[in-house]
């Protein structure tokens, strides 16, 4: 690895630390039993400021080391956490640690200069506690060691030798030993060089290598994580010997390895081959899982290419070897995509602090309750969700919930609840933001609705109609404009940028109670299982999950819906909605769709079959065309329209309440 790479991995673990540093805070102030929470907050710290002292980023390192020793006090019982002041004041040190480690990331020397001038009231409140407590901290130096535990719990035979290019990947190997001396006590260190003849000798190379007798209470994995940005360019062991108490582990004496090197004499000594297990997980660039994801649906293309061909040849061994081929495709899209899944916990976590910070701001006691933290999802969804549901838990907090006086009055409790949620639905991933406020006012949208002309006085509008008019560009009934809302930008955004993932976003409330917004969205924008249709000479191609049955359909009385078990179904014409020219065949079939717990029919002429299909985006040109999500390739080169389910459905529902309530005859 080379010093590059290695700064590309302090940094994500940086983030990840301080991410878990972040949580850690936030649930401190709730938590019964606080010690472990604090360890953990300390761990993230100390490890965050050890790393960064291998890149000799001293900006990081002074100023953790500041809240490190706060920490300790804390660890110490000098100091109190609960106090929200501290908790405050730890969490904005969080923030500052994580600006240093993007300008560090970034290269801007002068970026980090600014940042510590930024910094310096922080450290000036970090050394007003530890004055308070009586402790005296003297300033570190770039690389200061943590403080060493007085009880230390085993000792530890290091033995690491360099690879030849740890010098010109920029490693310092005496880094290393240096952040040894943060996590435990360096009894001893022998040098051991294997340098070639003068002749043979490349100066650039390294020759270098320790055997070290340590002491300390860390265990096996933490004392070997010290390594880890060299672990590709070296050979390491790390192997426990006599202790001065009982332990689980194996014992070995602290022995010559010259003495070990003698194979005549292995037999009397204890085996001490501890091979380093391998790490079962790897960091692996987005881009290039997005690469693979690309290729597999090149790969699926031309897999129903072969597929085609092994039909029309009527050639049994061909369709055999394309049927074995398609089903190993179908795995390998299934394996290829299911590196993208990440789970939605990550992301629901960065609200704790959303919802701690705003609702401080804004004087209100919120509690944020999350569910479905399991719930996986593509890894680009996640991250384009991120800002609509940023919009929907600030507006939550700052127009759904009351304030803690507001809400006694009410007879509620004084803590208001937001609750986040997510979980798998036919074939897609919806997600509520839900809270326990004052609701939204349907009188007053539905003036503010009248007075900037989106409806007429006279329409007579359902209530999700009604609540729909909040989602349109620049509508507020806010009464003033605050840094958080009133403006009329937000919820638009939050429409547009879900129906721009082929999502959609609906809404529930009840004045006095709560709002409840429900986004829902498809598990991949990469590859689908479909199914596909034909109208005329023209195949569509519909996602699996959405199909409920596929019914045969003769009667054409005319209207626009049938009965289906003695239930009425609406349907939609598919030849009518894209005005195909071709004359109908005598006999049709309905698909019947389910989206949200709706069901809709889809009039087609042939059923062609279950698909593979590889969704492929539609040009801004064709953005504002309704009922159409994207397109794929079929394996005879042509191009067949992905349908949108959603909207067929809430078409189909739409003119379903025109429909006369008596049912049609049975089909």
């Amino acid at each position: 690895m080379n010093l590059d790479d290695a700064l590309q991995t302090f940094i994500v673990e940086s983030r990840e630390l301080l991410a878990e540093m972040e949580n850690a805070l936030l649930a401190i102030e709730s938590a019964d039993e606080q010690e472990e929470l604090v360890n953990a907050v300390f761990r993230a710290a100390h490890t965050i400021k050890g790393s960064a002292g291998l890149f000799s980023l001293d900006a990081v390192v002074a100023f953790t080391h500041e809240v490190e020793s706060v920490l300790d006090q804390i660890r110490l019982g000098q100091l109190q956490i609960a106090e929200k002041p501290m908790v405050l004041l730890l969490l904005a040190c969080g923030d500052h640690i994580g600006n240093l480690v993007t300008a560090a990331a970034l290269g801007q020397a002068d970026s980090e200069n600014d940042l510590v001038q930024i910094g310096a009231p922080l450290t000036a409140q970090l050394r007003s506690y530890l004055t308070n407590s009586g402790s005296e901290e003297l300033a570190p130096g770039p690389a200061m060691p943590a403080p060493v535990q007085a009880e230390l719990a085993g000792s530890w035979r290091i033995s690491v030798k360099f690879g030849p290019d740890v010098l010109k990947n920029g490693m310092d190997p005496l880094s290393f030993i240096r952040y040894l001396q943060t996590i435990g006590r360096i009894c001893s260190v022998v040098t051991i060089d294997s340098l070639p003849s003068a002749d043979m000798m490349d100066p650039e190379a390294c020759y270098l290598g320790f055997e070290i007798d340590f002491e300390s209470n860390a265990d096996q994995d933490t004392i070997e994580h010290v390594f880890e940005f060299v672990r590709e360019d070296c050979s390491l062991q790390v192997v426990p010997v006599n202790r001065s108490n009982a332990s689980n582990a194996p014992v070995y004496p602290l022995v010559d390895l010259a003495e070990e090197a003698d194979t005549t004499s292995s037999s009397k000594k204890p085996n001490r081959d501890m091979t380093i297990p391998e790490s079962r997980s790897i960091r692996i660039d987005a881009d290039k899982l997005d690469h693979l994801i690309n290729l597999v649906g090149g790969l699926i293309i031309a897999g129903a290419s072969v597929n085609l061909i092994a039909r029309r040849a009527q050639v049994s061994e061909l369709q055999d070897s394309s049927a074995k081929l398609a089903m190993l495709v179908e795995e390998v899209r299934d394996s290829a995509l299911q590196l993208r899944m990440v789970k939605i916990g990550v992301s629901f976590k960065r609200f704790q602090r959303v919802v701690h910070d705003v609702a401080h701001d804004l004087g209100k006691d919120i509690a944020l309750l999350m569910a479905g933290e399991d719930t996986e999802l593509d890894k680009t969804l996640i991250e384009k969700i991120a800002d609509p549901l940023l919009h929907l838990v600030r507006n939550a907090i700052d127009h759904g919930i009351e304030s803690p006086a507001l809400r006694a009055a009410l007879g509620k409790p004084a803590q208001g609840t937001l609750k986040l949620n997510a979980f798998h639905e036919s074939g897609a991933v919806v997600i509520t933001v839900q809270d326990d406020g004052a609701g939204l006012q349907r009188s007053r949208i539905l003036a503010k609705g009248i007075e900037r002309g989106l409806i007429t006085a006279d329409q007579a509008l359902t209530d999700s109609e009604v609540y729909a008019l909040i989602f349109e560009p620049g509508f507020s009934t806010a009464e003033k404009v605050s840094n958080l809302s009133g403006r009329g930008v937000g919820l638009d955004v939050v429409k547009r940028n879900i129906s721009a993932l082929r999502g959609t976003v609906g809404l529930e409330s009840e004045e006095g109670v709560g709002t409840t917004v429900t986004i829902r969205l498809p598990l991949t924008l990469a590859i689908i299982d479909g199914f596909l249709v034909e109208v005329g000479k023209v195949a569509y191609a519909i996602p699996l999950d959405m199909i409920e049955e596929c019914v045969a359909y003769t009667s054409d009385s005319g209207h626009d819906y049938t009965s289906l078990r003695g239930e009425v179904l609406p349907f939609i014409r598919l030849r009518e909605l894209f005005a195909v020219q071709d004359p109908p065949s005598r006999s049709q079939n309905i698909v019947v769709l389910k989206y949200a717990g709706q069901k809709a029919g889809l009039v087609v002429d042939t059923l062609l079959g279950e698909y593979q299909t590889v969704i492929k985006p539609l040009s801004h040109i064709f953005s504002q065309v309704s009922c159409i999500s994207g397109s794929t390739i079929l394996g005879s080169g042509d191009v067949a329209l992905i349908l949108d389910v959603p909207s067929l459905v809430r078409q189909a529902i739409s003119r379903g309440t025109r429909l006369q309530q008596k049912p049609p005859v049975t089909q």
